[in-house]
């Protein structure tokens, strides 16, 4: 204990003293030029060409021309990434689940996971900048929950247009609208926007009475204030509100019998960050940073019979930190960073709504670049975690680039990344009534609970796993990615990475009895040696002025090695054609659930100069295993899968010179349809959207 205190005390200190020291600084000019300048990465301000790990940059202008109206229209088309369902839609990354990647909104985390996914879909792009996707552990710079990877939704904070009016309307009643005001004098700037959501949901289900999705009505502001105190220091401040209201309609089978609920979803997720940012001189600058997000979800149901049913949830997060960069000559940039969380949550689903629970963490973190010479930068970074409900964690990286020549260049890194449990794999406390009383605890209490229902009478038997329940271990990854970027021609370029994660002390949900009704009862524990490996290779190509192609194609294989060495040993059995049982060869095994071994995805655009486009795109995504057939718990080819499947969305537009711009667009033109797999592809779907942007006039001096 005193030695952690040491060490964040050592580095606050070596902070301080960054602050009064003098050092020539060499300035990053950071013109576009089509070299995009990208923060998330380093958590400083560099250009594209420059990083030392991959990172995909999807633009304003791309969202804008593919009609995409929330954040998973426009993800679910980028390569290693696939949509998950299940308490809202989440993201998979190069394999890895929805817990493992950090979302953030200007460089602050989003909060509210239910089941370990944050809906995604409640983030509307109406004023969104760009998008920053890092794949890869990030855990050495943004701590717990990057471990796959990072993606930060940047906002737009230029002062364009003082009035922008956006309105859409599509298939099943759904409505949305945006406003967007800017203004701003000589040291203050204003930005506020407002986002305004309306659907009917869709059934997808033939012969349901129930809606694969509800509707809802969701509305969003964002507001955002710069203040110039001087030409040194400025201060910024975002805030976020989210409001949705949700009409339920469950239906649950259980022996045969359906039960259908009904009722409402209330949620409202309020977040704002401060920052003070102060340049000292040309070489040294500082930022101290606060955050607070607050969300909540309460949901009241009723079932056909009259019994109630009440989930709520409370989940806060503040933080304070400040960071600090230092340049200290031409060729060594350091970043210096210190701060506190303090995350609390409180659910009906543990234990009772009045009890909260508590994890505080202490971090420091930094990061040293060294630029040896044009050809080759380094990058090695180190983040240390002192978490309340876990022990201590160090999340190192190291990566580097080589630009062999104008054409080509490459990028290595390997980082430690670390997840801690989150609260649903420690204090869960959940009985569903409605779908056969199973009971899911979480690790930290489950042997207490248990125990106290044995002393009931109502434990029928114990699995021999439930002896090793115990305090979980956070989850660590190894990971290493390789990136070969070519420059073919001046209207050509190819990418490809290589890719490898290997997961330590892998924590998975599992039955460790059962009810003297046989209702089953789950926990957590840390059983598993996951990985996952493959390649991307993305291209792009410009045939003329007006039309280009861009593309990506990912190849996964995944697996656990625990349950490989256990098919190599002759210990896990599989089922025939005919259901008799035999010994499972290692060729059947098909990796973990969820995870597809191709995906590729295809873009055809037109742009002309007077305002027109068109775009065609095409994803295929192969097929991935979703239910276990054998009881074995481990997959082969004998199992439940989804099918593989294509999607092909298209939009057209044009821009006039007046502000106004219109468009139509037809998403899933092939009208592909699986409800229980992807319940978040409707069927075919047409909207038509108008957008006007007054013209400013006159410029601030």
């Amino acid at each position: 204990m005193k030695k952690t205190r040491y060490l964040l005390i050592l580095l606050g200190l070596f902070q301080a003293a960054n602050l009064s020291a003098q050092t020539r600084f060499v300035k990053d000019t950071l013109e576009s030029n089509g070299d995009s300048v990208v923060v998330t990465a380093t958590r400083t301000e560099r250009k594209l060409s420059n990083l030392t790990v991959p990172v995909t940059i999807i633009n304003a202008k791309t969202i804008q021309q593919n009609g995409s109206l929330r954040l998973t229209d426009i993800l679910k088309e980028q390569t290693g990434i696939n949509l998950t369902s299940g308490f809202g839609a989440g993201i998979q990354l190069q394999g890895l689940n929805p817990d493992y990647t950090i979302i953030l909104i200007n460089g602050e985390p989003l909060v509210g996971r239910t089941a370990g996914v944050l809906d995604l879909n409640r983030i509307a792009l109406g004023n969104i900048k760009k998008i920053e996707i890092v794949k890869g552990p990030s855990s050495s710079l943004y701590g717990s929950e990057a471990m796959a990877g990072v993606i930060n939704i940047i906002t737009d904070a230029s002062m364009g247009a003082p009035l922008t009016i956006g309105l859409r309307y599509g298939t099943y009643n759904t409505v949305d609208a945006n406003l967007e005001t800017k203004f701003q004098t000589k040291n203050f700037q204003y930005q506020g926007f407002i986002n305004s959501y309306n659907t009917d949901g869709y059934s997808i289900r033939p012969n349901s009475n129930s809606r694969v999705r509800t509707p809802i009505e969701r509305y969003s502001t964002t507001q955002q204030i710069k203040w110039d105190l001087s030409s040194k220091t400025n201060f910024v401040l975002n805030t976020r509100y989210t409001n949705e209201q949700i009409q339920n309609e469950i239906a649950v089978s259980n022996n045969g019998v359906t039960i259908y609920s009904i009722g409402k979803e209330n949620i409202k997720d309020l977040n704002a960050s401060a920052s003070l940012n102060h340049r000292f001189s040309n070489h040294l600058k500082t930022s101290l940073r606060t955050y607070t997000t607050t969300y909540d979800a309460i949901q009241n149901l009723l079932t056909i019979n009259g019994l109630p049913y009440r989930d709520v949830l409370n989940h806060n997060f503040k933080r304070i930190e400040n960071q600090t960069d230092w340049d200290l000559n031409k060729k060594i940039q350091a970043v210096f960073g210190i701060g506190a969380v303090w995350e609390g949550v409180k659910s009906s689903r543990y234990d009772s709504e009045k009890l909260r629970k508590q994890n505080d963490i202490q971090y420091a973190f930094t990061q040293w670049e060294w630029k040896a010479s044009e050809k080759f930068t380094l990058i090695g970074g180190v983040r240390f975690d002192k978490n309340t409900q876990f022990a201590s964690a160090y999340s190192p990286k190291l990566s580097m680039l080589y630009k062999l020549d104008p054409k080509h260049q490459f990028r290595f890194s390997i980082g430690q990344g670390f997840k801690a449990p989150d609260f649903r794999q420690l204090f869960l406390d959940f009985t569903n009534a409605a779908a056969g009383s199973y009971s899911v605890f979480g690790s930290a209490q489950a042997q207490q609970v248990i125990a106290r229902l044995d002393a009931l009478g109502q434990i029928g038997n114990l699995f021999p796993n439930y002896n090793l329940l115990k305090a979980l271990k956070p989850e660590y990854s190894n990971g290493m990615h390789f990136t070969w970027d070519w420059k073919i021609n001046p209207s050509s370029a190819l990418s490809l990475q290589l890719f490898r994660n290997d997961i330590k002390n892998l924590i998975e949900s599992q039955q460790v009895g059962t009810y003297i009704s046989g209702a089953q009862i789950f926990s957590y524990l840390n059983i598993g040696r996951a990985f996952t490996t493959g390649f991307e290779v993305e291209g792009q190509h410009r045939f003329n002025a007006n039309w280009s192609i861009n593309g990506g194609y990912q190849y996964l294989r995944t697996g656990d090695k625990d349950q490989i060495a256990a098919i190599r040993s002759g210990t896990v059995y599989s089922k025939n054609s005919q259901g008799y049982s035999r010994l499972m060869k290692l060729n059947e095994y098909v990796g973990l659930p969820n995870t597809s071994t191709h995906k590729l995805q295809v873009k055809l655009n037109y742009n002309s100069p007077k305002g027109h486009y068109l775009n065609v795109r095409a994803i295929y995504r192969s097929r991935w295993a979703v239910n276990n057939n054998n009881g074995n718990e481990v997959f082969d080819n004998g199992d439940v899968f989804a099918s593989g499947y294509v999607a092909i969305n298209s939009a057209a537009g044009k821009s006039f010179k007046n502000g106004v711009s219109i468009q139509g667009g037809i998403d899933n033109i092939t009208n592909y349809i699986d409800a229980a797999n992807l319940p978040n592809l409707p069927g075919r779907t047409f909207y038509t959207s108008i957008k006007y942007e007054l013209q400013r006039k006159n410029k601030i001096k």
